[in-house]
């Protein structure tokens, strides 16, 4: 077997080992996929009519329930990936031969489908209460890379938060910050609609310029500046979070 085709066996078999077990586990299904919904129903079923957009509300809010619902499902792969490096599987795997590279690999990916099905529900929750996009073919390429991008970056960050972590309850607990974050972005108001400090903390952190940038492509006017930043802060955030996850598994394992 070649030196490339092992490794991408590994990944895939690892893959689909992750996969299942998301899939068995109800919890992190409701985190990954079902909470997403519940909060968009809520904020644009429930309380769409208290905001003031200047657009139709679910047209304004679904880009960034589309980033909510790649962050929700960060808990559950934090977690799997710290079980594995305390609970010994990864010396296992080390017995068997298996590729260190894909052990994160797959995880990774898995966490990357599991924010695509969520991101999908949300896209047609989003259409049956009303979201008309006007974007075009080019646009939704566009959306679709995006998600993949943020989705990976985020997912290397992830994994690196997991193997950091010295307990499954802390590693769960590392990834809080990222899920919240999107509520202190413009992903529920614009953020001059916000007060003193909130403002100019929502201007300036990446999840900004990320559901901005989803903003614009579903819109058909997306702004070169949003895109370049939120390009920049993925390759950023993936970059740290790769090179810190190699590390603290070479360290670990």
């Amino acid at each position: 077997m070649s030196t490339i085709a092992s490794p991408l066996g590994d990944s895939a078999i690892m893959l689909r080992r992750n996969f299942k077990h998301t899939l068995r586990n109800p919890t992190a299904v409701f985190n990954a996929v079902l909470f997403p919904v519940v909060i968009m129903l809520m904020f644009v079923y429930l309380l769409g009519d208290a905001f003031s957009v200047g657009v139709k509300y679910v047209d304004y809010a679904t880009p960034g329930m589309i980033v909510l619902a790649i962050c929700y499902g960060l808990g559950s792969t934090a977690t799997a990936v710290n079980s594995d490096m305390t609970k010994g599987i990864i010396n296992r795997f080390k017995v068997m031969d298996v590729s260190r590279g894909a052990v994160l690999t797959g995880q990774v990916i898995a966490s990357l489908l599991n924010n695509v099905i969520a991101v999908a529900a949300i896209a047609g929750t989003a259409f049956a209460l009303g979201f008309r996009p006007s974007a075009s073919p080019l646009d939704w390429l566009g959306v679709a890379g995006m998600v993949v991008l943020v989705g990976f970056s985020i997912g290397w960050f992830t994994v690196a938060l997991g193997l950091s972590a010295k307990s499954v309850e802390t590693a769960g607990l590392a990834t809080v910050p990222l899920i919240m974050l999107p509520f202190l972005s413009t992903a529920i108001v614009p953020a001059g609609k916000m007060g003193p400090g909130a403002k100019q903390f929502a201007e300036y952190q990446p999840f900004t310029p990320i559901i901005e940038t989803f903003r614009g492509l579903l819109t058909g006017s997306v702004h070169a500046g949003d895109a370049i930043a939120a390009i920049a802060w993925c390759v950023g955030i993936g970059v740290v979070g790769y090179l810190w996850a190699i590390a603290t598994f070479k360290k670990r394992a």
